[in-house]
C-alpha cells in the first residue's frame, strides 16, 4: 500500500506541474498512469477506465484551486469569462460523466487514445485558431462550456486543452487563457467527480477505498502532491520556453497512446 501511495504521489507531482505550466490539465498524465496501476490493485478490468477518469477529475478539484490561485496572483484570470462559462461547464460535465459511467471500458479507452493523438498533433503543429473575434456573450460562452465539459468528462481532464484554444481564438492573451483555464478546471472537476461518484455508486466488485468511481487512496496521494506542485508550474509558465516543452510533451503523449493501443490489441 505504501508503494502504491508513493506512485500516486509521483503521479500527482507531475500532474500539478503540467497543470500550471502547459494549461493542458494534469488528467492527460493521471488517467493513463492510473489505467496502468489499477489492475495491480485489484480493480476489475471493466471498471479500470471509469475509476481512472473519476479519480482524475476528483484530484483536479485540488489542483485547479492551487493553480488558479497562483495565476490569479499574477492577474491572469478573467473572472467574467469564468462566470459566463461555468453554467455550461457544470451541465456538460455532469451529464457527460453520467453517460461515461455506463459506457464500455473499451470505448472509453479508444476515445481517450484518439483524444491524446489530437492533442499531440495540435502541440506538434503549434496550431492556434486565428484570434479573429472577441469573447461571445453569456449564451455563446455557456454553450462552448457545455461542449468543453462534455468532452472533459469523457477523458478525465480539467479542460485546458479545449478552453485555452477557445479563449485564444477570442483574442484572450495566451497566459491569461491558461490562467482562466485553471479556474475553469474547478467546476469541471466538481461536476465530473460528482457524476462519477453517483454513476459508480453500488457497483459490484469495486475494490476497497472507493467512493463510486473515485479511488480515495489514489486521490489522497495525487491531490497532496499536485496541490504543492501546481504553483511551481504556474511560475515556470512565465519563464520557460513552453513551446519547446509542449512539443516534447506531445511526443510523450504519442508514446502513451501507442502503449495504450498496444494493450488493447
Amino acid at each position: 500500500m505504501l508503494l502504491s501511495l508513493a506512485v500516486y504521489l509521483c503521479c500527482g507531482a507531475v500532474a500539478g506541474v503540467l497543470a500550471g505550466l502547459l494549461g493542458v490539465g494534469g488528467g492527460i498524465v493521471i488517467v493513463p498512469m492510473l489505467v496502468a496501476i489499477f489492475p495491480s490493485q485489484g480493480v476489475p478490468p471493466q471498471y479500470v477506465q471509469q475509476l481512472a477518469l473519476g479519480t482524475s477529475l476528483a484530484s483536479i478539484v485540488i489542483t485547479s484551486i492551487s493553480s488558479a490561485r497562483a495565476h490569479n496572483a499574477r492577474g491572469a484570470v478573467h473572472w467574467d469569462i469564468f462566470r459566463n462559462i461555468t453554467p455550461g461547464i457544470l451541465l456538460g460535465t455532469f451529464a457527460g460523466g453520467l453517460v461515461a459511467t455506463h459506457m464500455p471500458t473499451l470505448f472509453l479507452k479508444i476515445f481517450f487514445i484518439c483524444f491524446l493523438m489530437v492533442v499531440s498533433a495540435q502541440m506538434l503543429s503549434n496550431y492556434r485558431p486565428p484570434a479573429s473575434r472577441n469573447m461571445p456573450g453569456f449564451p455563446g460562452t455557456s454553450a462552448a462550456g457545455t461542449g468543453i465539459g462534455l468532452i472533459s468528462s469523457f477523458v478525465g481532464i480539467g479542460g485546458g486543452t479545449l478552453s485555452v484554444p477557445f479563449m485564444s481564438f477570442c483574442n484572450v492573451p495566451l497566459h491569461e487563457a491558461v490562467g482562466t483555464s485553471a479556474a475553469i478546471g474547478f467546476p469541471i472537476a466538481v461536476a465530473g467527480s460528482l457524476s462519477y461518484i453517483i454513476g459508480g455508486w453500488g457497483r459490484p466488485d469495486l475494490p476497497a477505498y472507493t467512493l463510486g468511481f473515485v479511488h480515495l487512496w489514489a486521490l489522497l496521494g495525487i491531490a497532496v502532491a499536485s496541490y504543492l506542485t501546481a504553483p511551481l508550474g504556474a511560475r515556470l509558465s512565465h519563464s520557460l520556453p513552453t513551446a519547446k516543452l509542449k512539443r516534447a510533451f506531445a511526443v510523450f503523449l504519442i508514446i502513451v497512446a501507442m502503449k495504450m493501443l498496444w494493450g488493447i490489441l
